[in-house]
Formats: C-alpha cells, sequence, structure tokens
C-alpha cells in the first residue's frame, strides 16, 4: 500500500509551512520534486531549500528529483490539461515502483493548497483508476489568495457579499461574473482584467507572493492596469517566470 501524502507548502516561504506539514514531510519515505525546466528553477530550488531545512534526518529521506512532462499548447485547452495529467500520473507511478516497491510514504509537496487551482487529487485518483492502491493523505497550505489580502491588509470579501474565484481565460472569456461583489483571479497569463471596465473597478495585484521578490500594486484599473502589465512583464523578463495573482472590486473593500 502506498499513502501519498499531498503536502500545501504554501508560497514556498519557511513561515507559511504548517507544522502539520513539517510531520507529513518528516513521515515520508520518498519526496518526489518536480524540475521545471531553468526558467522555473527558482521553484524547485525552494523546494529543496524546504526539505533542507524541515527535514529532521536529511541525508536519510529518499528525495527524487524528475522532469515534468509539458503541456501541450494546443487549442483543445481541456483536452491536452487531460493529456497532461496522465503523462503526469505515469512518472508518478513508474517513480513509485522503482524507489517504494514494498509500499510506504510519499510526499509531494504542493504550491499553495492542493484544492485550489491545483491538479495533483486529479493526478492522485489517475493512479488509483489504474489499479495502483494508494491511501491519500492531504495536508492543507496557506494559498496565495490569502497571502495576497494579508499582504495588501485587506478582507477577501466585501461585507456580507459573495466571492468569486475564477481563472484570466475564463474573465477574457466571460467577462464580470454575475452576482459577484468581488473576483479573485488566477492562473492569468497576462492583462485579464484590462479587458473589464476600467473606471470603476478596483485592482489588488500580487507577484512572488511571500518570496523575497514580491511585489505588490492597486488602484483603480483606469490608474495601474498599463503600471501592472509593463511591471509584471519586467518582472517576467528579469526572473524568467512570474506568479501573479489579483483581487478585483467595484469599490476599495475598506
Amino acid at each position: 500500500m502506498i499513502t501519498l501524502s499531498l503536502i500545501g507548502i504554501g508560497t514556498g516561504n519557511l513561515d507559511h509551512v504548517t507544522l502539520a506539514a513539517v510531520r507529513a514531510l518528516n513521515n515520508a519515505d520518498l519526496i518526489l520534486l518536480p524540475r521545471k525546466g531553468e526558467a522555473k528553477s527558482d521553484l524547485i530550488d525552494l523546494r529543496r531549500l524546504l526539505c533542507e531545512r524541515l527535514l529532521e534526518a536529511p541525508m536519510t529521506t529518499k528525495i527524487v528529483e524528475f522532469d515534468l512532462p509539458s503541456r501541450d499548447g494546443r487549442n483543445d485547452y481541456l483536452g491536452a490539461v487531460d493529456d497532461w495529467h496522465a503523462a503526469i500520473a505515469s512518472v508518478w507511478a513508474q517513480l513509485i515502483d522503482e524507489h517504494l516497491p514494498n509500499g510506504g510514504r510519499v510526499g509531494m509537496l504542493v504550491w499553495g493548497d492542493p484544492s485550489l487551482y491545483d491538479s495533483s487529487l486529479r493526478i492522485t485518483q489517475r493512479l488509483s483508476a489504474a489499479g495502483k492502491q494508494v491511501d491519500v493523505e492531504v495536508v492543507p497550505g496557506i494559498t496565495s489568495l490569502q497571502v495576497l489580502t494579508a499582504e495588501h491588509k485587506i478582507p477577501l470579501n466585501a461585507l456580507a457579499e459573495p466571492v468569486h474565484i475564477t481563472t484570466g481565460r475564463r474573465l477574457r472569456e466571460r467577462g464580470w461574473p454575475s452576482d459577484a461583489a468581488t473576483v479573485a483571479v488566477m492562473l492569468d497569463s497576462g492583462g485579464a482584467f484590462a479587458s473589464l471596465p476600467q473606471e470603476d473597478t478596483y485592482i489588488w495585484w500580487g507577484a512572488y507572493l511571500g518570496m523575497d521578490k514580491q511585489c505588490l500594486i492597486k488602484g483603480w484599473l483606469s490608474e495601474v492596469s498599463d503600471q501592472i502589465i509593463q511591471r509584471r512583464g519586467e518582472l517576467r523578463d528579469t526572473h524568467g517566470w512570474i506568479m501573479d495573482i489579483y483581487l478585483l472590486a467595484k469599490q476599495p473593500l475598506l
């Protein structure tokens, strides 16, 4: 039997890793660390640092790095993602069979939280569907959305109002969600907010949240939209990758 622990590690900030995550990490017989190429080497470097700092016996815990399969950029987005998940599940299964042939505990360090715009749970389900006996443990982590609101010192929702969480792709396709006072946008390839009315929409934007390169901008879209797009491009050119998120509302939340 394999116990697969999906360990939410927040934004990679050591101070954001929970005690439950530390326990799960130290209980693992095998830790799998994905490599996403040179452009995103910061991401695996942070995972390596977490293992180095948080493992009580780092020299005895087996840590295996692997190259994460790439997603096809074809227009059939959902089909491409489905094929991508299948490829990742195949790599996971191969590594688990190779390094834990008699069973044991596997730790996967998941950026943010496994429940919010992360596919680790769906990929794990593919292992079970393929006949592998897997007992899943989910360790929640601090999300970038929580760090965004904390760093901007704002509540997530307007008083007694709902929050809509979506992606940049959906925001471009569908515009402002109906019956939403506040909209949180993740996985934006860049500037989806520019498709919205600029005069009456307020934005709280953040990139590399929780890291030493963190960048924050807030204001009415009419005043900061171009600034965010320019700054985002500069940061991506400098670091080779970017993770950003933003919150939108029709009025300041405080």
